[in-house]
């Protein structure tokens, strides 16, 4: 896929992630094993991690940053909500879950040999 596709992507992302970190929880998912939260936090900053890399060229601690200022922005906009309650368990998640995949992409990237050795 093409740069401005993964740029798309994100872009749809960002919108519907957005859209459920504010939506009311209610039912059976929440009492599904205990942290569920935390789970789909992670889960979810690790895919927008992935994402943003390939749809962006930027330095990795640029990336790291703007995720864990999504995160952040995303626990004060929970916390205006009055159905919704901020947690720095939910932004540990967050920062988590980005940092793991671009941990896993350092070790797992070959990396080019010096021709002057």
């Amino acid at each position: 896929m093409t740069r401005r596709v993964y740029q798309a992507i994100f872009l749809i992302s960002i919108v519907a992630f957005t859209f459920l970190f504010a939506k009311e929880i209610k039912g059976g998912v929440v009492n599904l094993f205990p942290h569920v939260d935390k789970v789909a936090h992670f889960g979810i900053f690790f895919v927008l991690a992935i994402i943003m890399d390939k749809a962006f060229k930027l330095p990795l601690y640029a990336q790291i940053m703007l995720l864990a200022g999504y995160g952040a922005s995303i626990e004060i906009m929970q916390d205006a909500l009055p159905y919704r309650q901020a947690s720095l368990g939910d932004f540990f998640a967050d920062f988590a879950g980005a940092a793991s995949y671009f941990l896993i992409r350092v070790i797992f990237t070959p990396r080019k040999k010096n021709p002057y050795g």
